[in-house]
């Protein structure tokens, strides 16, 4: 009966997404006029933009733009080819604004020179001086002029790398751009995407090709296509594994330009600094709604910090955060039916609500309405991942939070009380030959990482090389809502060890099965959920910028902030905390041997070593949370 009804829940949204797709078709034809424009920026560069304009526009009837910078192509090309959807949502879309596509310097068809994260000018001296903050403002002063029917209001959204230039877009604070919603924006690249916190995030080892590669003319082609690794195997984790060392990939990413720059730049130098845009949100004025998935493996870092960054340095200006179940940018897709993010089931409909009662609500009211910053939507509209229900605050962090510490005990033991022994470890082997897989399912971890994020964590749970520690069963619900820090005292026999920490619900031994289970081995009666995780190379415990050895056998703090959560673990659950120092293909292994650069590290430095954590007195390995009164 239950595979049954996955097959009619799969046939019925095949189905659906089908006739939604066809349909958003004919409505754009129906209703949209497309123009492609070269739009001149300050130093002569010239960018290629789509605009679709509602074909009633008229003097009487003006609209506000919507615009995305992308560097992934603004595709389909040519007047006569439309897309399947435009704007952020079918919604949207239906509303009907003046949608602007724009192709960023040195990609597809525009013009100029490509760079990763272009460092933004916070002072600019002269027309030569030009970042995305400043292709956004002359974008949108030709917008204004050349654009008929434009009710002179323009906002701005982007998802992942779009998030970045909307981010960007926003420090220039044009006027006319009222409104802008970075979502799962990138904010930093060594603790986004390509790093955390120092560690390289091996899954993108395939992607460098669309990141690394100039073109050599104006192209709608993708010309990085042949750039890419063709592999013998259908094994990540055994290429991967096979390859070696990070120094063997020179050889095939020798021409790829974002790779050399990885790989002279291991530390959080000049180079990495600049490509931050986090630290220059001050002053903003146009309205933010920044929006992010608590399960995005990808970008999590990005909106938790764009939000905090820009209410501290934006004092009075319109500023909200969203946080969604979803994994990296799926609140934007039309779902209706369940929404799973793994083999965990939130609820129905729910990127449809976010984008019928949230994103559309904020656009709306900032591009067509009166734009007074009253829009009935909270401070923080955030989905708790654990009583699977939307949750709103007036502050994030909340206000009504208190600390709470989860101390870790020998024998596995997770609590409140500071551990009294004397003299108390638990240690593990940890072999960098032998590394932990960050997931079971093979599928995946030829890509940029999706499902791990909430993926059942007993398959790491009964190595060796896993240490696990958790609470009683309890007997009232708990609620984590806020920041979390790891707060470890370890030692390791070598001089160098990465920590990958890992908060975990544990489901009752009878919980039942939902109907909508998309991995029919699956079963949830012990499920071990991931709500949070986070790596930290511990050459960096006290400086990103200039890392340095540990001591062997010599107790050290290493201490790290996980990224924020909203979970309920309910009664009858328990909370587990998992510690491991290999999370393999997700992040590269560290040799445990220090050396200057683990890009140039050779096959002899990688090295197995004890780690120990200590949960003794004087060195009480800890958690610290906040938790909704």
């Amino acid at each position: 009966m239950k595979k049954t009804t996955l097959l009619w829940l799969f046939l019925w949204l095949f189905v659906a997404t089908a006739w939604a797709q066809n349909a958003d078709s004919l409505f754009i034809r129906e209703n949209y006029q497309k123009y492609e424009y070269y739009i001149p920026m300050r130093d002569g560069t010239k960018l290629f933009t789509h605009v679709y304009v509602p074909k009633d526009a008229s003097e009487q009837n003006k609209y506000p733009m919507l615009m995305m910078r992308t560097c992934y192509s603004v595709a389909p090309y040519g007047l006569d080819q439309y897309p399947t959807r435009l704007g952020p949502s079918p919604t949207l879309m239906r509303d009907k604004y003046i949608f602007v596509y724009q192709d960023v310097r040195g990609r597809y068809m525009s013009e100029g020179q490509w760079t990763n994260m272009t460092p933004h000018i916070p002072n600019k001296k002269s027309k030569s001086d030009v970042d995305e903050a400043s292709d956004t403002f002359d974008t949108i002063e030709w917008l204004l002029k050349n654009i008929k029917h434009n009710n002179g209001r323009i906002g701005q959204w982007g998802i992942s790398y779009p998030g970045f230039y909307t981010v960007a877009g926003a420090l220039s604070n044009h006027p006319a751009l009222k409104a802008v919603s970075p979502q799962a924006p990138i904010g930093d690249f060594f603790f986004d995407d390509f790093h955390h916190n120092g560690a390289f995030t091996l899954s993108y080892f395939f992607t460098y090709p669309v990141f690394g590669v100039q073109k050599t003319k104006n192209t709608p082609e993708s010309w990085f296509r042949e750039e890419g690794i063709r592999t013998p195997t259908r094994d990540v984790y055994q290429y991967l594994l096979d390859l070696g060392p990070l120094k063997n990939a020179n050889e095939l990413y020798k021409d790829n330009f974002f790779w050399k720059e990885t790989v002279e730049h291991p530390n959080y130098d000049e180079f990495w600094q600049k490509r931050g845009i986090i630290q220059h949100l001050k002053g903003v004025k146009p309205a933010m709604m920044t929006v992010g998935g608590w399960f995005d493996a990808e970008d999590l870092y990005g909106p938790l910090n764009v939000y905090k960054a820009n209410e501290k340095g934006s004092p009075g200006a319109y500023n909200t955060l969203v946080m969604s179940p979803f994994g990296h940018g799926r609140w934007s897709r039309d779902v209706k039916g369940p929404t799973l993010h793994s083999n965990v089931y939130f609820g129905d409909n729910i990127a449809q609500f976010y984008q019928q009662e949230i994103e559309a609500k904020f656009f709306r009211h900032f591009l067509k309405e009166s734009g007074d910053g009253k829009t009935g939507l909270p401070e923080a509209y955030m989905f708790d991942t654990g009583s699977k229900k939307w949750m709103q605050f007036d502050a994030w962090p909340a206000k009504n939070t208190q600390n709470l510490t989860f101390y870790l005990h020998e024998n596995g033991k997770l609590n409140n009380q500071v551990p009294q022994a004397a003299d108390s470890f638990t240690e593990y082997v940890s072999d960098p030959a032998k590394p932990v897989p960050h997931t079971e399912n093979l599928r995946s971890m030829g890509a940029t990482p999706f499902d791990y994020m909430s993926e059942d964590q007993r398959f790491a749970s009964r190595r060796p090389d896993v240490l696990v520690f958790q609470t009683d069963e309890l007997t009232e619900d708990i609620t984590f809502g806020g920041e979390i820090m790891a707060r470890l005292k370890v030692s390791t026999t070598g001089s160098d060890a990465d920590f990958f920490v890992k908060l975990i619900d544990v489901y009752p031994g009878n919980e039942p099965d939902h109907p909508y289970m998309p991995d029919r081995k699956m079963i949830l009666g012990g499920y071990q959920q991931m709500v949070r995780s986070e790596i930290m190379r511990a050459r960096f415990r006290n400086s990103f910028e200039k890392p340095e050895p540990m001591q062997p056998n010599q107790i050290t703090d290493v201490n790290f902030r996980l990224q924020d959560v909203l979970h309920t673990f309910k009664k009858g659950h328990r909370i587990m905390i998992q510690i491991q120092s290999t999370a393999f293909p997700l992040f590269d292994r560290n040799p445990q041997k220090f050396v200057e650069n683990i890009y140039k590290a050779n096959p002899e430095d990688f090295i197995k070593a004890t780690h120990r954590v200590y949960h003794q007195q004087g060195a009480a390995s800890a958690i610290e949370v906040q938790v909704i009164k």
